[in-house]
């Protein structure tokens, strides 16, 4: 069936306007006009983002919907694609955020615009261990972007999680998967976006 309600989530101080989220945007709105797009700001409480995201996609048909994340979007996405039964586009997906973001306590700038900032709490690290500890109960349809250039992440965790699913594992690159376009049309042939 097609995809006729797409979910975009970007990752940890990143924004809507992020190279990857604008090009996704862009390519819905001028190839796919009648699906339903939608790529919010997260707050930097996981807790409050997940609210966000459950209650924004309440409405939205189960079995037409699939989700795309980057980095803690893709950590958020697995998870959604998870629970919800949906499939999902993971971009170097965070694998242990708990672990990985509690050196980051405190202020720190957009990457989009440094004008803006968030403010990530203790707190946050417990509401990650609290998704994290939560079982994954179906096998998701997912397929999973992991660049063995990840500056960031280390590519065999993220493959040692994902490997369920279908993986593109990517020679080169980086964190924020500079060379997205090449992968456009693996992407768009999983998503079947209506």
């Amino acid at each position: 069936m097609a995809t006729t309600h797409l979910l975009y989530l970007h990752g940890f101080r990143s924004s809507p306007q992020s190279v990857k989220a604008q090009t996704m945007a862009k390519l819905v709105q001028s190839q796919h006009p009648e699906v339903t797009w939608w790529c919010p700001q997260l707050p930097a409480s996981p807790a409050q983002a997940m609210a966000l995201l459950l209650e924004g996609t309440a409405a939205w048909p189960l079995e037409q919907m699939a989700v795309m994340g980057s980095s803690l979007g893709g950590f958020y996405a697995a998870w959604l694609s998870a629970h919800m039964g949906i499939s999902a586009v993971l971009i170097n997906p965070a694998v242990n955020p708990s672990r990985d973001l509690a050196r980051y306590i405190g202020e720190h700038p957009v990457w989009q615009d440094p004008s803006q900032s968030i403010f990530f709490e203790l707190a946050y690290v417990q509401e990650l261990q609290v998704l994290e500890s939560q079982p994954l109960p179906t096998r998701p349809a997912t397929l999973a972007l992991i660049a063995k250039g990840d500056e960031v992440l280390d590519w065999r965790e993220m493959l040692a999680r994902h490997q369920a699913g279908q993986v593109r594992l990517i020679e080169g690159s980086d964190h924020a998967l500079s060379d997205f376009d090449d992968h456009l049309p693996q992407i768009l042939e999983f998503l079947r976006l209506a």
